[in-house]
């Protein structure tokens, strides 16, 4: 029996039973689809955190108040917390050589009105470097102006959707607007950026830090967002910043230094590994499918005993029965996977139409491994079926016993 012979003859077991090929199909469909969903869905997380800490800037170093881990020792008696972050911090910052550019940072919530119109929204601190080291695009006007960071300006740059809500119907630069009782002149207003990382500047108010300070009653800043001229110079940055820092607390190692590298690099494995997980809960189905396989296959040997018995008295080896039934589980799972990878991808295309701003793509090793998958599962749970027909006595299968 050649190969050829093979294929015809599984082919034609396949045409003479369609209800049991159908169910074997739709099975095998269901979990090829459901895998490649919940990979595209997993995997479109992962790209698109990672591209949103990618966009935070180039070379980036954020020093934040306080530490994230326990460093041991005796814990801080009546009530002490760790030194806030200054603008004097800041400054200092600049002794680093690594360090090309620094944005202190504050942010608070207010109200802000203009005419009859008010809103509350957050209000951001910094100075004219957080363009720079942000990333930042301009739609109209400018950004804040180059001066001391202690020098308090009442000027301001606006998200395009506080444009659009307070200055609908006019030019918003050059326009008074009111955050809580103080008066400040736009003077330019952000392109839209959206959502990132939890900061809507399309829906934020940026003032020079030092008026953030007098407005909030705070001298205290938020974080200090650092970039360093190089990725080398980044990581000399890390450490030269936390000394310096040091040496201004009293010795006190109270700050996280932390990189947009190592962040990015972190949710980069978290989402990796939960793609995993959530494939490899999905390909369960692909083992009920296996299963379902398997005891169609079985009953199939059970109905065609007398086929069987009659090839093995024409002389058909045991290798080649078994090669028989492996290849028509072989094609019923590969049509299966086939099936189940177009309603994957339409279901991706729903997704993509739900929600557009998010990007839901199937990468090809996904697409290729689910079909591997498949087949293997067909193959593997075949082999019981196929080593039951193939062991049959041919006398016994000609008498259907």
């Amino acid at each position: 029996m050649l190969n050829r012979d093979l294929l015809l003859q599984a082919g034609k077991a396949i045409r003479t039973q369609p209800l049991r090929a159908a169910l074997i199909i739709l099975a095998m469909s269901i979990g090829v689809a459901a895998v490649n969903v919940l990979t595209a869905l997993g995997d479109s997380a992962r790209n698109y955190v990672v591209h949103e800490f990618e966009s935070l800037g180039t070379h980036l170093v954020i020093v934040l108040p306080g530490r994230t881990e326990t460093t041991g020792g005796h814990p801080p008696l009546f009530g002490e917390t760790p030194r806030d972050l200054t603008l004097d911090d800041a400054a200092a910052l600049f002794r680093s050589r690594h360090v090309a550019a620094i944005a202190p940072v504050s942010i608070g919530s207010a109200p802000v009105s203009v005419g009859g119109l008010e809103r509350e929204t957050n209000v951001m601190g910094s100075t004219h470097a957080l363009l720079r080291v942000r990333h930042l695009t301009m739609a109209q006007g400018q950004f804040l102006p180059e001066a001391d960071a202690d020098k308090e300006i009442s000027v301001c740059v606006i998200g395009k959707k506080i444009s659009e809500e307070l200055f609908a119907h006019q030019q918003a630069v050059g326009q008074w607007l009111r955050i809580n009782d103080r008066r400040f002149r736009v003077i330019g207003v952000l392109a839209k950026e959206g959502q990132s990382i939890g900061t809507g500047f399309d829906e934020l108010i940026i003032v020079p830090v030092a008026s953030a300070q007098a407005l909030f009653d705070s001298h205290s800043l938020f974080r200090i967002l650092l970039e360093a001229h190089s990725e080398a110079a980044m990581y000399k940055a890390v450490d030269e910043v936390r000394n310096i820092i040091k040496l201004r607390h009293e010795g006190e190692d109270d700050v996280t230094v932390i990189t947009q590298d190592s962040v990015v690099n972190t949710f980069d494995k978290i989402l990796t590994a939960l793609t995993f997980t959530v494939a490899g809960i999905a390909a369960v189905s692909l083992a009920v499918a296996g299963v379902l396989v398997m005891n169609v296959m079985l009953v199939s040997v059970s109905q065609r005993t007398a086929e069987i018995g009659l090839l093995k008295a024409l002389g058909a080896t045991q290798g080649q029965l078994q090669r028989w039934f492996l290849c028509e589980a072989a094609l019923l799972s590969l049509a299966g996977a086939l099936v189940g990878s177009v309603i994957g991808q339409f279901g991706i295309l729903v997704l993509q139409w739900l929600y557009p701003n998010f990007p839901v793509s199937l990468p090809i090793w996904a697409r290729l491994s689910a079909l591997a998958v498949a087949l293997a599962t067909g193959l593997i749970f075949g082999v019981l079926p196929a080593r039951k027909a193939a062991r049959l006595d041919p006398v016994a299968a000609l008498a259907r016993r």
